[in-house]
């Protein structure tokens, strides 16, 4: 956030950094790094830069690159498409027929146990880019339009924590979006606005159906999880915060 720049204390954003990747270690996954590239500081929100994707009849693993809408971010993308073509993976671009910018996780959420996306649109993400995604990868597209610019990113307002299950800010959505979004999860948690605007509490992430890493502080947030049956896991991410992110952007998941 520009009203935070210069104020990130490194050391302690090293030490949260850390204590999320020891969480996911603990959690028993596969969890592997990319080295950071001098200059790019917002490298370190890698859910960004790429939207992972498994197509279930061949079996291929793929990512399609996005188109940064920051100039200054757009340098972080082909680190990644390198490291996936390194271990494999099909790198695909968007056609230069569609307009408009892609980014990645940020705007695009994959519905568990579904072959079906969420897309977010309005600050950082093209609709038509949503079509495009839907042809590409052959899925639905289920549109979410962002209403309130504090809620950049569709991380950032809704959380997908397993098939019937969802994270979700009201306020950042319009009615018909609130109905979509009620229509294909059976159970929505809505969280407080005070906790999704100061503490990110919608930009956690469950991967496994039932753990929820989540900002450490979201006090109602945490209750309504722990009712609803999952285990939260509290983390100190507020270096990260000051630049607009939390742990669903601090990581990256793929197949």
């Amino acid at each position: 956030m520009e009203d935070q720049i210069g104020t990130v204390d490194k050391s302690e954003a090293l030490r949260q950094w850390q204590a999320v990747r020891e969480t996911y270690d603990a959690l028993g996954l596969d969890v592997h790094t990319a080295d950071g590239a001098a200059g790019l500081p917002d490298m370190t929100f890698c859910a960004n830069q790429t939207l992972p994707y498994l197509d279930p009849q061949e079996g291929r693993r793929g990512v399609v690159l996005s188109r940064m809408r920051a100039e200054e971010r757009r340098e972080e993308v082909p680190y990644f498409a390198g490291f996936f073509s390194e271990r494999g993976y099909d790198v695909r671009e968007l056609s230069d027929q569609v307009d408009g910018s892609f980014e990645g996780m940020g705007d695009a959420l994959w519905h568990p146990g579904r072959r079906l996306l969420w897309g977010g649109h309005g600050f950082r993400t093209a609709p038509a880019v949503h079509d495009a995604l839907s042809e590409m990868l052959g899925v639905p597209v289920m549109l979410l339009e962002l209403a309130d610019e504090d809620f950049y990113h569709l991380d950032t307002c809704l959380c997908p924590l397993d098939e019937q299950t969802a994270l979700v800010s009201p306020g950042a959505f319009s009615d018909n979006g609130n109905a979509l979004i009620r229509q294909l999860f059976d159970n929505t948690i809505e969280v407080p606005a005070i906790e999704a605007r100061e503490s990110f509490a919608c930009n956690a992430h469950c991967p496994d159906g039932e753990h929820v890493l989540i900002q450490r502080g979201c006090d109602v947030t945490i209750e309504q999880l722990e009712a609803g049956g999952f285990t939260p896991v509290e983390l100190d991410t507020s270096e990260f915060l000051k630049a607009g992110g939390s742990v669903f952007c601090m990581k990256l998941m793929f197949w």
